[in-house]
């Protein structure tokens, strides 16, 4: 009896030290981030005035913006499929369970680590000092940056498959690359795709925050209206992004639906 009765008390002073933890840890967020929740109020009369600036949103600027449309589509799918291209042979090597040699594995866990600790706007930066403005630039960010994320995601996937069918190939004294080609990617095929079709609904968003620095598409032309003071064109500009990403959301389950 004295055994689960000292189990709970030590468990429930666990759950109070960690909520004292928690709780200190939202403190010094706050006191960080110079939290001042009074400005909102203040401020709210500047808020209303650009929203009333905006109204009503410049529909004549549809078909202007389909090109814009059509780049940040184009951006999130070269980057998707680029980085899908590029991140499934550097997943093969840095899963353990895989991976020819150690040191093939953690060069590529550090290739993928170093693609993905970047963030994609400075890989875009840096692509704009190499190519200058326009979709392309915000293209190879996308695509060096879905490297990392699918890359990492990919290896999971192989390193938790079912390694009986590996084992059974490798038995009949298969090769690697027909251990590869029969048994590890049929085995985490559909995993892979709808990993893939994720990173495309991330690209898709990260395209319209490219756009701020010259990638081209809508983002572009949202920092170009701001800078404008063109509100109406900005808000109209953020009714075509809404329906964008909500469009690419269900395109994207439903295909991810018919892969699972």
């Amino acid at each position: 009896m004295r055994g689960p009765a000292v189990s709970s008390s030590a468990r429930t002073v666990w759950s109070v030290c960690a909520a004292v933890v928690a709780l200190a840890l939202f403190v010094q967020a706050w006191i960080v981030v110079q939290a001042r929740p009074q400005d909102l109020v203040t401020g709210a009369h500047g808020m209303a005035d650009i929203i009333s600036r905006a109204m009503p949103p410049a529909f004549d600027q549809f078909g202007p913006s389909l090109w814009a449309v059509l780049e940040t589509i184009d951006l999130a799918i070269f980057g998707t499929v680029f980085g899908v291209l590029l991140a499934f042979p550097l997943s093969i090597l840095a899963a353990a369970n895989v991976t020819p040699a150690r040191p093939l594995y953690y060069a590529s866990r550090a290739l993928i680590g170093v693609t993905r600790a970047v963030p994609d706007l400075v890989w875009a930066l840096l692509f704009v000092t190499a190519v200058g403005l326009g979709p392309f630039p915000g293209a190879l960010a996308l695509a060096v940056h879905s490297v990392g994320m699918l890359g990492r995601l990919f290896a999971e996937v192989i390193e938790d498959m079912d390694m009986g069918p590996v084992e059974a190939l490798t038995l009949t004294g298969a090769g690697r690359l027909q251990v590869l080609s029969h048994a590890v990617v049929p085995g985490v095929l559909p995993s892979l795709l709808g990993i893939g079709l994720f990173r495309f609904d991330e690209n898709l968003r990260s395209s319209l925050v490219l756009g701020f620095v010259g990638a081209g598409g809508i983002g572009f032309q949202l920092l170009t209206a701001m800078n404008l003071f063109q509100y109406q064109t900005v808000s109209f500009l953020l009714i075509a992004t809404f329906a964008l990403v909500t469009c690419a959301e269900r395109v994207s389950a439903y295909l991810r639906g018919l892969v699972a």
